[in-house]
């Protein structure tokens, strides 16, 4: 079955980074875009990035282009999202996606 492993999360300052990966098993990874989406505490899930399926193609919300950087490595079943310039709205759970499909989710804390 599907399993969408997520770490790298913690407590960070504004202006930190952080970056995120997430394990991917059960699936052929390379077929699919991938995504994350995010949580933040109240509110409902929002759209963060997707890659498609060889990694050429990146598409990011407004509120994170240009400060968030998605990749995927094919070879390891690996995503990835690079966090940087974090702000304390991007406090959220984080989750990678598979379609509908997400894991447990890491936590984002941006915080001083």
């Amino acid at each position: 079955q599907v399993q969408l492993v997520e770490s790298g999360g913690g407590l960070v300052q504004p202006g930190g980074s952080l970056r995120l990966s997430c394990a991917a098993s059960g699936f052929t990874f390379s077929a699919y875009t991938m995504g994350w989406v995010r949580r933040a505490p109240g509110k409902g899930l929002e759209w963060v990035s997707d890659i498609n399926r060889g990694g050429s193609s990146t598409y990011y919300s407004a509120s994170v282009k240009g400060r968030f950087t998605i990749s995927r490595d094919n070879a390891k079943n690996t995503l990835y999202l690079q966090m940087n310039s974090l702000k304390p709205e991007d406090t959220a759970i984080y989750y990678c996606a598979k379609g509908q499909e997400k894991g447990q989710g890491t936590q984002v804390t941006v915080s001083s």
